[in-house]
């Protein structure tokens, strides 16, 4: 006997800025499996502390092996969540992973209800998402930051700078 199907869908009217970002931590070296559970608690505590804006996080497993966790967020608005990267924890967070993956990959992708799509991926190999079908390039110059690469107006400086990233301290030589 056939199953009778229950057809939903949801009124996003109420939400015309939505974002929707993926975000995603792939163990890359065994220290990464380290680093990888000990983000687990800091992002519950995070969420937990409900961020202006945060309407829902949830956690899935891409794969085991390679250890691959991935979230998914749903904000209110592009400000919400700016406000929110640009602000402690996840400001430290950031700037401690670009200059130290502790033998992990990471990646987001960025989806904007009122338009435009943009994604980073820093130590991931092999391809996934959007790099799996559109040219990949250095995340340098206008595609350095999030807002440009989704073609927004900038909202200020990016958590750590192209400069502060690749530039050695004045006195230090580059190695």
């Amino acid at each position: 006997m056939p199953t009778h199907v229950e057809r939903l869908t949801v009124d996003l009217a109420g939400y015309p800025d939505l974002v929707v970002i993926y975000l995603g931590m792939r163990v890359n070296r065994i220290a990464g499996m380290k680093t990888l559970l000990g983000f687990g608690p800091r992002i519950s505590r995070s969420v937990d502390a409900h961020p202006d804006g945060l309407l829902l996080h949830e956690n899935f497993i891409f794969s085991f092996f390679p250890m691959h966790a991935v979230m998914r967020q749903y904000w209110r608005d592009q400000e919400s969540l700016l406000k929110w990267t640009r602000s402690d924890p996840h400001r430290e967070w950031w700037r401690k992973f670009l200059t130290d993956s502790g033998g992990t990959g990471f990646w987001h992708e960025t989806y904007l209800r009122r338009g435009g799509m943009e994604a980073i991926y820093d130590d991931i190999a092999p391809k996934i998402g959007f790099m799996s079908f559109a040219p990949v390039k250095p995340a340098r110059g206008p595609m350095f930051g999030a807002v440009s690469r989704a073609g927004m107006k900038s909202a200020g400086p990016p958590v750590l700078s192209e400069k502060d990233l690749y530039e050695p301290p004045e006195g230090r030589q580059a190695s």
